[in-house]
């Protein structure tokens, strides 16, 4: 596992596994958030390039989104996906109270931008977007999957899942 993508939909774990192999494996991670977001939730100019750079290298670990910028590029570079295919249940569960947190510390996130309980309201917002995408989301990666054979998948369906191949890779790491 040297190029590792992390799918799943928002809420599933994504950055906190991706943060967990880079710490244990010595992968370096690109947040795709923090290179997306810049000031006021604008999308960044070099985002793509950004991207295309440290995706050109010999290791990494990121999370799968953004397709509608970045096509299938991530996947063409990864030589592991780790896919989070949680339950619906278990992700809202996760993306709400996550909102929650954020909402009410009003934490900086990327570049200075914070979440409000106003963003709730927003078609894009996590909580949102995780619950009317989750099945678009889950046939997209399959489908990604199937296009990208060369590519080694581990998908994990439950938490409990996700836990035990988190203790056999720091084992192995």
């Amino acid at each position: 596992m040297d190029r590792v993508l992390i799918a799943g939909i928002s809420g599933a774990g994504k950055t906190t596994l991706a943060r967990w192999l880079s710490e244990q494996h010595g992968l370096p991670r690109y947040e795709l958030d923090a290179l997306h977001h810049g000031p006021g939730w604008v999308k960044r100019p070099a985002f793509e390039s950004d991207v295309k750079e440290f995706s050109a290298r010999d290791r990494w670990v990121t999370e799968d989104q953004y397709h509608r910028a970045l096509g299938d590029l991530l996947w063409e570079r990864a030589d592991t996906v780790v896919w989070l295919d949680l339950p619906r249940r278990t992700v809202m569960w996760r993306v709400v109270r996550r909102s929650i947190v954020r909402s009410v510390t009003r934490r900086p996130l990327w570049n200075g931008n914070r979440e409000s309980f106003r963003d709730w309201l927003d078609a894009d917002h996590p909580i949102r977007w995780a619950w009317s995408q989750y099945d678009r989301r889950r046939r997209e990666t399959a489908e990604r999957a199937a296009r990208h054979p060369a590519v080694t998948v581990v998908h994990l369906r439950t938490a409990r899942q996700a836990r035990r191949w988190l203790s056999e890779a720091g084992q192995r790491g």
